[in-house]
């Protein structure tokens, strides 16, 4: 049995938003356990990380010990079973870093600059 994981994402963005509402589908579905948490919900004093830290990329808490960026994702896919070919996929020597290269120079901060760029309109209106 995989011990119970927290997932700490964005669901003012889109993209995180689709994404994680078919990961939680899934884990409903499954029974698994796997908790999700929106960081503009609040507390983040939990995570010992600011809004603007996690809004940045996505964050996992398991056995008390907070991952992010891919290594989030892998133990996340870890835990749900049709994903774990993804896990193990994910750490393949090379494949790894690869991934968190793609995740942490293109795709982290578009998905930040998009967040920022949706917080700077919601404070103007």
């Amino acid at each position: 049995m995989t011990h119970e994981i927290q997932v700490l994402y964005n669901a003012r963005c889109p993209v995180c938003r689709a994404e994680i509402a078919h990961y939680a589908g899934y884990v409903d579905a499954n029974g698994l356990p796997v908790i999700f948490q929106d960081l503009n919900a609040g507390g983040l004093e939990h995570w010992g990380i600011s809004a603007d830290q996690a809004a940045r990329r996505l964050h996992v808490r398991q056995n008390g010990r907070v991952l992010s960026g891919v290594d989030a994702f892998a133990a996340l896919w870890a835990a749900l079973p049709r994903y774990r070919w993804a896990a193990r996929l994910v750490a393949l020597p090379g494949l790894r870093q690869a991934a968190s290269l793609m995740y942490e120079r293109v795709l982290a901060p578009r998905l930040y600059a998009r967040h920022l760029a949706r917080e700077a309109k919601r404070a103007a209106s």
